[in-house]
């Protein structure tokens, strides 16, 4: 699976790109806020993500319903979706315990194609808990497929490629 950046949201599109040719346009329509865009699909594009680095599943509770938010290599900031704040992966709730940018989930790919994560607090009020362990300042911790993780009130899962 494939995505694409809403450019007038930053609300992600997932779709499969393997269906479409070199050059050939697409247009969407942004399920969040309802603006049509047009892409064109080409070689090394840096608004679309080919390769899948994994994704962590928003789970549905008080605050927000089920999300699936796909992983990119590098740094991943989380945290709670509002309009004109910069992050790259915003999550659409209310919980007002959640920070905007509350947390840095890192993929590295190393030498032999094996993916790592890391994840560490970007300074919540709240705090960042994986396993109900809560992350010290600075602290980054190694997380694995199945990892649960809470900001605030909302729950997160990190599911790996291997891992599915």
């Amino acid at each position: 699976m494939s995505k694409v950046i809403c450019p007038k949201c930053d609300h992600a599109i997932d779709f499969d790109a393997t269906q479409y040719k070199v050059g050939q346009a697409l247009v969407f329509e942004c399920e969040h806020c309802r603006k049509s865009f047009t892409i064109r699909i080409g070689e090394g594009d840096d608004d679309i993500q080919t390769e899948d680095f994994g994704h962590v599943v928003v789970i549905e509770n008080t605050f927000c319903y089920k999300q699936v938010i796909p992983l990119c290599e590098g740094d991943n900031m989380l945290g709670r979706y509002n309009k004109g704040t910069v992050i790259s992966h915003p999550i659409e709730t209310n919980d007002p315990s959640m920070d905007r940018r509350h947390c840095i989930i890192n993929v590295k790919k190393g030498y032999n194609g094996e993916l790592t994560y890391t994840i560490r607090d970007n300074q919540s009020v709240t705090g960042t808990f994986v396993m109900n362990r809560i992350l010290g300042n600075r602290e980054r911790l190694l997380i694995e497929d199945g990892a649960i993780i809470t900001l605030g009130a909302t729950t997160l899962i990190l599911h790996t490629p291997e891992g599915e």
